[in-house]
């Protein structure tokens, strides 16, 4: 009760004061500006400095945006696909990617079992438990590619997904 009555008294006291200050704001007749244009420039120069480096391997779409969806996979031997944790590197800091823009179904299909071979002798020629992960981009688009790649992983014993939040 007494901190109410404290505060009004000090309200009563800069009322006039207050009142003063709002006559004469209202006197000067501004002009609203419109608001600021945002810019997205931090957005861009953000996504340069965290951009993912890939290794285009041979016969894969060169060019292209990359976008999603893409699938995150384990390649190697198949006793390890699913027992495996922690993603093995291979000697190069970059992932494997396979690029799939603008291919149709047969193209797609023969371009992951040509990658398969290269992913497999990676996998193989690293350490135990001789399992690396790639990804295959297949783009926004009718998603024809997108379901001919998940028939593909599911029907190759050398390939799995990824677990999510595993693939770096």
């Amino acid at each position: 009760a007494r901190h109410s009555r404290i505060l009004s008294a000090l309200h009563q006291e800069a009322y006039p004061l207050l009142k003063e200050i709002r006559t004469r704001l209202n006197a000067l007749e501004l002009e609203r500006q419109p608001p600021k244009q945002r810019r997205n420039d931090g957005k861009e120069k953000k996504a340069k400095r965290n951009a993912e480096y890939e290794i285009n391997l041979p016969n894969s779409g060169v060019g292209g945006k990359v976008g999603k969806p893409y699938f995150m996979v384990q390649v190697g031997e198949v006793e390890n696909l699913y027992k495996t944790t922690k993603s093995q590197r291979h000697n190069s800091s970059k992932a494997l990617a396979l690029d799939l823009h603008g291919c149709t179904r047969d193209e797609a299909l023969a371009k992951l079992d040509g990658s398969l071979a290269v992913w497999v002798d990676v996998a193989m020629r690293g350490l135990h438990p001789f399992v690396i992960q790639a990804k295959i981009i297949c783009g926004c688009g009718n998603q024809i590619i997108s379901e001919t790649v998940e028939k593909w992983i599911r029907g190759n014993a050398q390939v799995a997904n990824s677990r999510r939040g595993s693939f770096q």
